[in-house]
């Protein structure tokens, strides 16, 4: 038996990214959890990650990834690549089954172990057991509706949740807001800066 945790949904929309994940860890047919956090910060809070699958698994790749994020000082397209590399020849790292949706001011990327790194066509993207419903859900209220990438994101899970047994409605939510300004500083440059 496996544990399982599932729908993570990205939307970027009018300046605004938002992650949405559901609470729900699945063990064979029975809910451990209803309030897990699937959806992280990581790099000083520059990069939002969402994680479905096993874990335990999820957790190493978190740790993993934020490591490839400092390595090439938060670039993400980079990091995701070299993790994937990482993931695909490591012999504890390939039997890690997870995906993961990692986005940042410049990119959305869905990453696998399979060594896929794949950004999105249409500003919207979802992994997991409900990913298709809410996947579905958002496409639809971004081309027919006046809701924020929250708004929508919110509503998306909502959907995925009443389809898919996998995904609750607990809803956690994390933002990057693209008409901000970029942080001046990240503690990286704090600890040059202090050296120096």
């Amino acid at each position: 038996m496996q544990i399982k945790g599932t729908t993570i949904l990205a939307i970027r929309k009018d300046q605004r990214i938002t992650v949405a994940g559901d609470g729900q860890v699945t063990l064979d047919t029975m809910i451990l959890k209803h309030g897990a956090r699937k959806v992280r910060r990581l790099y000083d809070d520059n990069v939002v990650v969402g994680f479905a699958g096993a874990t335990a698994d999820a957790f190493t790749l978190f740790d993993r990834f934020d490591a490839k994020l400092e390595q090439y000082n938060g670039n993400l397209l980079r990091a995701a690549v070299e993790l994937t590399k990482d993931w695909r020849t490591d012999r504890v790292l390939r039997h890690l089954e997870a995906l993961m949706i990692a986005v940042s001011r410049e990119h959305s990327l869905i990453i696998s172990g399979n060594g896929d790194v794949i950004e999105s066509d249409d500003n919207v993207m979802a992994i997991g057991s409900g990913g298709a419903y809410a996947q579905a859900a958002a496409r639809a209220l971004v081309r027919h509706s006046g809701l924020t990438s929250t708004e929508i994101a919110k509503e998306a899970m909502k959907i995925a949740a009443e389809l898919c047994i996998y995904t609750n409605d607990r809803i956690l939510i994390e933002e990057i807001d693209l008409a901000e300004e970029r942080p001046r500083e990240t503690k990286k440059s704090k600890k040059q800066g202090a050296g120096s």
